[in-house]
């Protein structure tokens, strides 16, 4: 399985006040087509999950690159480009209260999932470890923060 999710990077990591008007752009593209070239970045399959705010109950859109886990279920990681603080879609999903569903759009499809947040342990290692492999820039990441980066596995739930 590494092989076919294995990438290297071929780009800068954008910075931390570029991330948010990258990802609404990339949320526009991925809501109005199913094509390739936006659903495909950078050699990654990505998603866009819809969650709800925890503080607003407003709802907040993200387009996250993904690996597939051994057992065939999507992991995002919130790196957020190694910045000290987690991503607030992180914080979100974290709240199981505001979010214990959350709608996943794929390239051709959807669905919702409760999702399994893995902050610490030996089973967020171990999957770390593997997404390592295949992608390293995580790793340099992880470098650059005194914060555990938490990996999200977005099991299919139910149809959307």
């Amino acid at each position: 399985m590494s092989s076919e999710q294995k990438v290297d990077q071929g780009w800068d990591t954008p910075s931390h006040e570029d991330i948010p008007k990258i990802t609404e752009m990339h949320v526009a593209a991925l809501e109005t087509s199913n094509d390739d070239a936006v659903w495909v970045v950078a050699d990654m399959h990505h998603v866009m999950i819809r969650t709800i705010g925890r503080k607003s109950g407003k709802e907040h859109k993200i387009a996250l690159p993904y690996w597939v886990d051994p057992d065939g279920v999507r992991v995002v990681v919130a790196s957020y480009a190694g910045f000290p603080t987690h991503p607030s879609w992180y914080i979100n999903l974290r709240d199981s209260e505001a979010n214990p569903e959350v709608y996943v759009r794929v390239q051709n499809g959807e669905f919702w999932s409760a999702p399994d947040v893995l902050a610490e342990g030996a089973e967020r290692d171990r999957l770390w470890d593997l997404l390592i492999a295949d992608r390293a820039w995580y790793a340099d990441y992880q470098a650059k923060t005194e914060r555990t980066i938490p990996l999200v596995r977005l099991p299919e739930t139910r149809s959307a």
